[in-house]
């Protein structure tokens, strides 16, 4: 593992339950250290989740997130091309990559990059990157790259500022009112356990084969039901999940205007990777719910069963 050193360092420590392995504090932005590091392991495999990942955050400090999601992905993937261990590359960048006029489209694969705002102007500049790298440096079959695209990811662990899950949470924690800004938006909301997995189905694939260019190039992973959840429905289920009762309020607050509607289309996941989402959205919710409510009230029980139900993919 190799992340930043600040404010969100504890909780790796706290949720990390791999016996072995090494973790390594650095910025990824320091191409050098990275660098150093990267060649110290040796790595066969590797996943590239380092970002800024709120678009909140983004509208504050659009040059820190331009330059951590852009930036960031070039450095990684000018070591990669120094390191002769690696032969299989995934590269997280996010559903918002895409051209959206708030439509009721699913995005497939194809479709035009774009961003209105920081953030997904960053991830869209980063798929950019990633296929003229695939083109002019990955194409001799030695490396498997893949940029992946997934919905939006939810779960036990995270306490990100701005996010509706975690805000959930700390209205519990600090008995307040739930304030929610956008409660009408639509979103492909999933299991992070169902992400990961297609993850490293897709990760497996690019390593053993070898004929790379197969499995080389961009992937949506998104949920296959063909409903629409917005974030008010998920909330009330949420709280409905852990039988509490919380008064929800529409925020009058706005900081930028957010597209209302994002869906992904995931054919070519399912087709050529044989992945498939296992946990539908309302046991996603009630997953989620029951992780940070037994994290409320310090019972691992239900923690433990969800590390045990990892393995079952």
């Amino acid at each position: 593992g190799y992340s930043k050193n600040d404010e969100f360092k504890k909780n790796f420590r706290k949720f990390c339950f791999i016996k072995k392995g090494s973790n390594y504090f650095g910025d990824i932005l320091d191409k050098k250290n990275l660098l150093k590091k990267l060649n110290l392991v040796k790595p066969d495999i590797i996943i590239h989740l380092a970002a800024q990942s709120l678009v909140k955050r983004s509208f504050l400090n659009p040059d820190e997130t331009i330059r951590v999601n852009l930036i960031g992905t070039l450095n990684l993937l000018e070591c990669c091309r120094k390191i002769k261990t690696v032969k299989s590359i995934i590269l997280a960048t996010s559903d918002k990559c895409y051209e959206n006029k708030n439509s009721k489209k699913y995005f497939s694969e194809e479709d035009k990059l774009g961003g209105d705002d920081p953030y997904s102007a960053s991830k869209a500049s980063c798929e950019i990157i990633i296929n003229s790298y695939i083109k002019s440096f990955f194409f001799d079959n030695k490396k498997g790259i893949a940029s992946v695209r997934a919905g939006n990811v939810i779960g036990g662990a995270d306490w990100s500022k701005n996010r509706v899950i975690p805000d959930c949470a700390r209205s519990i924690i600090n008995k307040k009112d739930l304030y929610l800004r956008s409660p009408n938006s639509i979103r492909p909301w999933q299991h992070v356990l169902d992400v990961l997995n297609g993850y490293l189905i897709l990760a497996k694939k690019l390593y053993e084969t070898k004929n790379k260019n197969k499995y080389n190039g961009n992937y949506n992973f998104g949920p296959s039901e063909k409903k629409y959840f917005n974030v008010k429905k998920l909330v009330k289920l949420f709280f409905k999940s852990i039988n509490i009762k919380k008064k929800i309020i529409i925020s009058k607050k706005t900081f930028a205007k957010e597209k209302n509607i994002i869906l992904l289309n995931s054919k070519k996941s399912l087709k050529k990777l044989k992945w498939k989402q296992k946990i539908n959205f309302e046991d996603t919710i009630k997953l989620t719910a029951m992780w940070y409510d037994n994290f409320i009230n310090n019972d691992k029980n239900e923690i433990d069963k969800q590390i045990i139900l990892s393995k079952l993919f």
